[in-house]
């Protein structure tokens, strides 16, 4: 049975409990990360994994908080011997600004590095990145502060669906891509620029009709987040959790 594994929760300043956020899409043959922060072969073991369970990691937008995490989780893998090639797919611009902070490493020299395939993905809505027999998964720009990917995947075999907005203010282009959704997973830092309330991830997820609404990215430092429900389901009408790390929703 396929699942979503809540890896980190938190908004840009990560706390003791909950790590910045991050997500992992656990299917039979693939494993699929979304984004990569500190640490993560030690989060991969609290959840069972290893690093060779990771197939594929998208890197939704080049902020610290999501992708700083790469360098060290590639060197981890290589220290361990991974053989098995990952495939990274990212906005080309992120995927140039990855590849010259892996330079800077001077990866290239690491004898025996394992086999990293990047893959470049357009920004344009609803753009098919990835597909298996158990997975399709979408991409659609959102609205940041930078170029950013908003996140639809379709668990085929189950016929079930999910959608992360990512880092972004209230936008049509999340509304598409989470329209009919079982799990609109939305973040809630707040009404700012480039993010979004969680009454306003409320509405969102009632505007795409989605089934479920768990808000993530919020500030766990400053806010203990209790709140944030009571907002978002004023807006949603519908069931809203608070998404904690190592959190599970099985499809």
């Amino acid at each position: 049975m396929p699942k979503l594994i809540i890896m980190g929760s938190s908004s840009a300043v990560a706390t003791r409990d909950q790590a910045n956020t991050h997500l992992l899409v656990k299917g039979e043959k693939r494993t699929i990360l979304i984004d990569c922060v500190d640490s993560m072969i030690g989060r991969l073991s609290q959840v069972g994994l290893d690093q060779n369970s990771v197939t594929d990691l998208f890197l939704t937008h080049f902020h610290p908080d999501h992708v700083a995490g790469v360098p060290g989780f590639l060197m981890s893998m290589w220290l361990l011997k991974r053989q098995r090639p990952l495939h990274v797919f990212a906005l080309s611009s992120v995927l140039e600004s990855t590849i010259k902070v892996l330079d800077l490493y001077q990866w290239r020299q690491w004898p025996g590095f394992f086999q990293v395939e990047f893959h470049a993905v357009p920004e344009t809505e609803h753009h098919l990145a990835l597909q298996s027999d158990e997975f399709a998964i979408f991409t659609s720009p959102v609205r940041h502060m930078i170029p950013t990917l908003g996140l639809r995947i379709e668990f085929l075999q189950v016929e079930r669906s999910l959608a992360y907005s990512c880092d972004t203010a209230p936008c049509d282009e999340v509304v598409r891509l989470a329209s009919g959704v079982d799990l609109l997973i939305h973040e809630a830092t707040g009404a700012e620029f480039g993010h979004s309330s969680a009454a306003q991830a409320g509405s969102i997820a009632r505007k795409a009709e989605a089934g479920k609404l768990a808000l993530i990215h919020y500030a766990t430092l400053i806010e203990p987040g209790n709140h944030l429900v009571q907002q978002a389901e004023a807006s949603f009408g519908g069931p809203v959790v608070l998404a904690k790390d190592l959190m599970e929703f099985e499809f």
